[in-house]
């Protein structure tokens, strides 16, 4: 029987210890895990407790389950798209909660959007062209609504993320991009003029286009210096409201 400390959350503490399996490979990717009963015996507690642990560790994305004659529980294989979605949710969270603020948004975008942007000077072929291109020509018609212009937005500086070869580099971009851009127009989209950022991104595309990195880099900092400004102008504004709702 493998002890617990009874006096702790007992369901916390056996996920704790199916996590660590599944970390060190005791539990390879789409092994099967041992069924309820045995580990309700392996750890001394009972089945519902187990079954707490289980949903711990499904909300981990860390295990799936199977119906059928050949089902169970098992563990996930690794996975940058779990992953990305797992980073997405946890920074949409810290977001909201005020824990992240512009200005960590508009370091973090500019960092790591020159990252990439370079990269895809380097390493973009045809078919990341053509990606970049169409999240590019929807975004320019003025008829689209404000969430559209804003998931396109998204859409473009992913595009440009995934011509990097570096997964690791794509996985952040998918927490940067999805979260940061969103919470960002969330409060700007009023002040953002439509013309401006679809000229801005025109010229990072043929910067990629051309291979010319510093100048698609370039225009991807005037891009953000833009955006700030707008997110500056968006609070100064809605702070201003607020002062003369409260003096009225």
């Amino acid at each position: 029987m493998t002890s617990i400390d009874r006096n702790q959350g007992l369901a916390r503490q056996i996920a704790e210890r199916l996590q660590d399996d599944i970390m060190q490979g005791r539990l390879g990717a789409a092994e099967r895990l041992p069924s309820e009963s045995d580990l309700a015996d392996r750890f001394g507690v009972s089945q519902p407790t187990v079954r707490e642990a289980m949903k711990i560790l499904a909300a981990k994305k860390l295990i799936r389950s199977k119906r059928g004659p050949k089902g169970g529980v098992f563990v996930n294989p690794p996975s940058l798209d779990i992953a990305a979605q797992t980073l997405h949710e946890t920074t949409n969270w810290l977001v909201s909660l005020g824990a992240v603020g512009l200005s960590d948004i508009v370091e973090t975008r500019r960092s790591l959007g020159r990252l990439c942007i370079e990269a895809a000077c380097q390493h973009a072929g045809r078919e990341e062209h053509l990606r970049i291109e169409a999240a590019l020509l929807e975004l320019d018609h003025t008829e689209i609504s404000d969430e559209d212009f804003c998931r396109l937005e998204v859409e473009f500086h992913q595009a440009v993320a995934a011509a990097s070869p570096n997964a690791l580099l794509r996985l952040v971009m998918v927490m940067v991009n999805q979260s940061l851009i969103p919470a960002a127009n969330m409060i700007s989209f009023q002040f953002r003029q439509r013309d401006v950022v679809v000229a801005l991104q025109r010229r990072i595309f043929s910067g990629i286009l051309a291979r010319d990195a510093a100048g698609a880099v370039a225009d991807f900092d005037k891009l953000i210096d833009y955006q700030s400004g707008v997110y500056d102008m968006a609070v100064e504004q809605r702070a201003a409201r607020q002062s003369d709702a409260a003096g009225a």
